[in-house]
C-alpha cells in the first residue's frame, strides 16, 4: 500500500495498479515530450537563424529585383529611344537610298537608251558591211571567172600594166598595143631614146601552173607542177626575146610583166634557174611593185633626155633674158636719172615757195621798206615792134 497525503492506494489493486501505471507512463511521456522539445528547441536554433538569413537575402533579393525592375525600366527606354533613332536614320537612309537608286536608274536608263541607238548604229554599219561583203564575194567570183579564162585573164594584165604605165608616164612617151616592124603586136612600147632606144613591156600570166604548184599535196605532184610552172615560164621568156626584140629598132632587151606579187615571189625564191634564163635572153621579170619603180626611173631618163632636146632652146632664151635684164639696167639708170632732176626741180620749188612765203608775210604787215630793199631790178620794156 501507499500512503500520499489522506490517499491510500492499494498496489494490489488492479485498478490502482493500472492507474499508477498509466501515470508513470504518462509523466514518462512528458518527461520525453520535454526532452523532445527541449532538443527540437536546440535544433530548431540554427534552422531560425538560417531562416533569418534566407530572409535578409529575400529582401536583398527584392531590392535587387527593384533595382533591376528601374534599371529595365532605364533599358527599355533607352531602348525604345535607340529604337526610334535607329528608325529615323533607316528612314533618311532609305530615302537616301531610293532617291541615288531613282536617279542611277534614270540615268542607266538614259545610258540604256543612248547603248541601244549605238548598238542600232552599229547594226547598221554590220548590215552595210555584210551587203559590201555580199557585194566584195560577188566581185571575187567574178574575178575568179576572168582569171579562169586565158583571154579575160591575159586582158586583166594589160589593164594592169596600162593604169601603171599611165600612173608613171607621160602620155605621149608610150604607145599601147603598138605593132612592130614584124607585124607582131605589144602590149606597150616606151620610147626611151637611143641608147637603149624603144623597149617593149608585154604581160603574161602562168596561172594555171601556179596553181597547180599552190595545190599540190604530194611531192610528185609538187615536182610536176613545178616543171609546168618552169616551162610555161621559159615559153613566155623565148616569145618575148623573139617577137619583141629587134635589132635596130628597139631596144636590145624587153619586160615581162607579172601581173601577180604572189608569182613573182615564188618564181624568185624557188625558180632562180628561170630568173637567170631570162637575164641570158635579155628578158628582165617584173611585178606590179617593181615595174613601178623601173618606170620611175625610165621617167628620169626621159626627162633628162627631153631636157638635152631643149638644150639649144633653153639657151635662146636665156640669151633673151640676159637681154631683156640689160634693158632693164638701162631703164633703171634713166629713171634714176629722172629722179634726180625731179628731186632738183622740187628743192627749188620749195626754195621759190619760201620766197612768196615771205612777200607774203610782209605785205601782210604793210612792212614796204623790207619790200624796197628787196625789189628786183626795174623791168625794162621792150619797144614795140611795128605793126603791134
Amino acid at each position: 500500500m501507499i500512503q500520499i497525503g489522506d490517499l491510500t492506494l492499494n498496489l494490489s489493486d488492479p485498478v490502482v495498479f493500472l492507474a499508477l501505471g498509466l501515470g508513470a507512463l504518462v509523466l514518462l511521456l512528458l518527461v520525453m515530450s520535454l526532452l523532445s522539445a527541449r532538443r527540437a528547441a536546440k535544433l530548431a536554433e540554427p534552422l531560425v537563424y538560417q531562416l533569418a538569413q534566407v530572409g535578409q537575402r529575400v529582401q536583398s533579393l527584392g531590392e535587387g529585383q527593384e533595382r533591376l525592375s528601374g534599371g529595365l525600366h532605364h533599358v527599355s527606354e533607352a531602348q525604345a529611344q535607340s529604337q526610334t533613332a535607329m528608325l529615323q536614320l533607316m528612314e533618311r537612309r532609305l530615302a537616301e537610298v531610293q532617291g541615288k537608286m531613282t536617279e542611277n536608274l534614270h540615268g542607266s536608263a538614259q545610258r540604256t537608251a543612248r547603248s541601244l541607238g549605238e548598238l542600232q548604229q552599229r547594226l547598221q554599219s554590220i548590215d552595210k558591211a555584210q551587203d559590201n561583203i555580199t557585194k566584195l564575194s560577188g566581185d571575187v567570183l567574178s574575178l575568179q571567172d576572168i582569171l579562169s579564162n586565158k583571154q579575160t585573164r591575159g586582158a586583166f594584165g594589160e589593164i594592169q600594166l596600162t593604169d601603171i604605165v599611165g600612173k608613171a608616164l607621160p602620155k605621149d612617151s608610150y604607145d599601147l598595143q603598138a605593132t612592130l616592124s614584124n607585124g607582131k603586136r605589144v602590149d606597150c612600147l616606151i620610147h626611151l631614146p637611143n641608147p637603149p632606144g624603144p623597149i617593149a613591156i608585154d604581160s603574161k600570166f602562168p596561172l594555171e601552173a601556179y596553181e597547180q604548184l599552190r595545190r599540190a599535196e604530194t611531192q610528185d605532184q609538187l615536182t610536176r607542177a613545178a616543171q609546168q610552172l618552169r616551162l610555161s615560164l621559159r615559153k613566155h621568156i623565148k616569145d618575148i626575146s623573139e617577137k619583141y626584140i629587134i635589132e635596130g629598132e628597139t631596144a636590145d632587151g624587153a619586160l615581162m610583166f607579172l601581173p601577180s606579187e604572189a608569182v613573182y615571189a615564188e618564181l624568185h625564191a624557188n625558180f632562180p634557174e628561170v630568173v637567170r634564163d631570162g637575164f641570158a635572153a635579155r628578158v628582165w621579170i617584173v611585178s606590179p611593185t617593181t615595174c613601178m619603180a623601173t618606170l620611175n626611173t625610165m621617167r628620169a631618163i626621159l626627162k633628162d633626155a627631153r631636157m638635152q632636146e631643149q638644150a639649144g632652146a633653153i639657151r635662146k632664151e636665156l640669151g633673151l633674158l640676159y637681154a631683156d635684164v640689160d634693158r632693164l639696167g638701162t631703164r633703171v639708170e634713166n629713171l634714176d636719172r629722172h629722179f634726180g632732176q625731179a628731186a632738183k626741180d622740187i628743192a627749188d620749188i620749195k626754195i621759190s615757195a619760201d620766197k612768196a612765203g615771205r612777200r607774203a608775210r610782209r605785205l601782210d604787215n604793210f612792212d614796204f621798206e623790207e619790200l624796197a630793199k628787196d625789189a628786183p631790178a626795174p623791168v625794162v620794156h621792150l619797144a614795140k615792134q611795128p605793126g603791134e
